[in-house]
Parts: structure tokens; C-alpha cells; sequence
């Protein structure tokens, strides 16, 4: 086994196709549409967009070496082997972010630095294989005013696709008021915003010897999304259209919670058509929650056409989200198209046809 395969392994186990066919073997996914036999192969014409594809800019690279943060996948990224990964699920376009810590953990002017040369990477990397990558830039966050120069500076010189975030900074999420001026700006361009778990203050190292992806960051992304809808800026922002990360977290086996907390007088104010309601109008990746148990909840709270692919590269495949979503029949093929193309198509106009 390679050094690559023991961080994933280390990392994401046990094996997606172990868990996809003993879910498919205990008979418990209820589906919602009439299935077609899927095709075994995924090598046909690059159609698929994957929303959560990480890259690992030089200089960004560096520095999370000298912040403790480096990952042995990362370290060994290329441009090629994205290619190569992609080619093979049939992916025809990606797009790019670095992952989780982002610029958190260093200094203003470092942070501020290393996401503007990120972000001219990640660029020069879309126009040198036109239609393969687009970008979702990265911003210097929690710092706002430095966030919003960079807002400027991404879209209207850079012209890219977006921009991506992180759940939480340090012990903030993204509903809090301190960010209420980076929604302003990004509702006022109608934005797309992906975003990415991390491990919150509170939570970080809480079980020993567990890596805070395999808990934390599905519930920090919950964290996040209750945030945004009960704070407000789901509200207040209606124009910026967010995607959230691995099947929306820990969010729909919680929704019944949800559905309580909507009775109470304290979450109509600012949640005023209900959780559900709100949260059925964001978009979701099913990167590294491709499994009939995540895609069955997640399409029982939010519409189908609000599902997208995404698969958390290098940490995970393209290839190996197909062959989950093929083989564990909650989407019809005629969802699935929707999901690995048309749906993205909704916030990304500029990759259809």
C-alpha cells in the first residue's frame, strides 16, 4: 500500500464499498422514484462538475507546512493527477479550493498574501485548461475588510466562479453578525459560496485519537447551517446562493429537532417560513456522503434538483463517488444527470451546454 492510500485509509474507513453493500444488503433505503439498471462504467464523455475538488497552491502548500498543517495527499497533488482522476469518473470540469484550514492560523498580512496568490494559481490553472477547472476563491477570513478587498479583486479582475469559505472561524459561524458586511457585499453580486467544514475551538481534539473530519466536521457543518437560517442571513442575504458540504452534515438527521425549534417564538423572527423551508433552498455535495444512507436523508428534507456532486479530492475520488451513487439506486439516472450536471448548472450558468 502507498503512502497516499495509508492517509486515506487512516483517515476514511471503513471502505465506502464494504458500507454501500451492507446498507444495500439490510434492505433500508426507501426510494422516492422508479430506478433503471445504471451503467458500470463511468468513462463516458466528461460531463460531470464536481463542486469540492481541493488543490494545494505552492505558497499556500508552504505555509501549512510551517503551521503544523500539512497532509501527504496534498503534498503530493499535481495538476496532472487531477486531470487523470477526473478523466477516469468522466468528470469534465472541477472546481478548485484549497481545503480546510484555508489561510486561518496565520497572521493578517500572510493570510491576506497567500489568499490573493492562491486565488492568481488557482486562475492561471482554469485558463491554461480552459473548461477543465473553475474557481471558488479563497478569502482572508475572519478578517473583513481584508475579505472584502479581496471580494473585489477576485470577481471583477479574476472573474471567477465564486468563492469559498469555512464552516466556522474559530468560534464564530457564518450566521454571527460579524460577517453580515461580506453577505452584503456577496448578496449585492448575487454569489455563489461554497463552503467547507473545519474543527470549530470548541470542538477540536475532543475524542482521542479521532480525527475531528470523521465526527466534527459534519456536525460543524450543521453548526453552520443552523446559524445562517436562525441568525438571519438566510433571510437577509436571499441573493447569494450557498452550497454546503457532505450530504449538509449531521443537518437532516436532525431536522425533526428543527422542526421543534421552528415552534418556538425566538426562531420565527428570523426564520420566518420555518427551517426546512430555508433550508431546502440551499444547494448540497455529496462529497464523502455518497452513501444511500446520506443521500436518502438528505433528499427526504431538500429537493433533489438542490443536490450536486462534489467528492473531497484527493482525500476521495470521482470515481469512487459514481460507482456509490450507481450502485446505491437513491437517484434515478434521470436524477443523477441532474445531480452530477443540471443542477450545478443553477448557480454556475456559465458551464451549461
Amino acid at each position: 500500500m502507498s503512502s497516499q492510500e495509508d492517509v486515506r485509509d487512516s483517515r476514511y474507513s471503513p471502505s465506502r464499498r464494504s458500507f454501500v453493500g451492507g446498507a444495500l444488503a439490510a434492505g433500508g433505503v426507501v426510494t422516492a422514484a422508479p430506478f433503471l439498471p445504471h451503467p458500470a462504467s463511468a468513462q463516458a464523455k466528461p460531463h460531470r462538475i464536481d463542486v469540492h475538488h481541493h488543490i494545494a497552491p505552492p505558497t499556500w502548500l508552504a505555509a501549512m507546512d510551517i503551521i503544523g498543517r500539512t497532509d501527504g495527499l496534498l503534498a503530493s497533488w499535481s495538476v496532472q493527477k487531477s486531470l487523470d482522476d477526473m478523466d477516469k469518473a468522466g468528470v469534465a470540469t472541477s472546481m478548485v479550493s484549497p481545503t480546510t484550514p484555508q489561510v486561518t492560523g496565520l497572521g493578517r498580512a500572510a493570510a491576506a498574501r497567500i489568499a490573493r496568490e492562491s486565488n492568481d494559481y488557482a486562475k492561471k490553472l482554469s485558463a491554461d485548461h480552459p473548461g477543465r477547472f473553475g474557481v471558488f476563491a479563497m478569502l482572508p477570513l475572519p478578517n473583513i475588510e481584508d475579505s472584502l478587498k479581496e471580494v473585489e479583486y477576485a470577481f471583477d479582475t479574476l472573474k471567477v466562479d465564486g468563492v469559498g469559505i469555512m464552516t466556522s472561524y474559530g468560534d464564530k459561524w457564518l450566521g454571527y453578525p460579524q460577517f453580515a458586511p461580506l453577505w452584503e457585499e456577496l448578496n449585492r453580486r448575487k454569489a455563489t459560496v461554497y463552503t467547507h467544514p473545519t474543527g470549530a475551538n470548541c470542538c477540536v481534539n475532543l475524542v482521542q485519537g479521532i480525527a475531528e473530519s470523521s465526527v466534527e466536521y459534519g456536525t460543524d457543518t450543521t453548526r453552520a447551517i443552523v446559524s445562517y437560517v436562525y441568525r438571519g442571513a438566510a433571510r437577509k442575504f436571499p441573493n447569494v446562493k450557498m452550497i454546503w458540504s457532505h450530504s449538509g452534515g449531521t443537518m437532516p438527521y436532525l431536522i425533526e429537532r428543527f422542526d421543534g425549534a421552528d415552534r418556538s417564538g425566538s426562531t420565527k423572527t428570523e426564520a420566518p417560513e420555518g427551517f426546512r423551508a430555508a433550508a431546502s433552498k440551499f444547494f448540497y455535495d455529496i462529497a464523502q456522503a455518497s452513501n444511500p444512507v446520506a443521500t436518502a436523508a438528505l433528499r427526504s428534507v431538500v429537493p433533489v434538483n438542490h443536490i450536486v456532486f462534489g467528492t473531497d479530492y484527493p482525500f476521495r475520488t470521482p470515481l469512487e463517488h459514481v460507482t456509490a451513487l450507481q450502485a446505491n439506486r437513491v437517484f434515478s439516472r434521470g436524477e443523477l444527470r441532474g445531480v452530477y450536471r443540471a443542477n450545478v448548472e443553477q448557480f454556475l450558468p456559465a458551464l451549461a451546454g
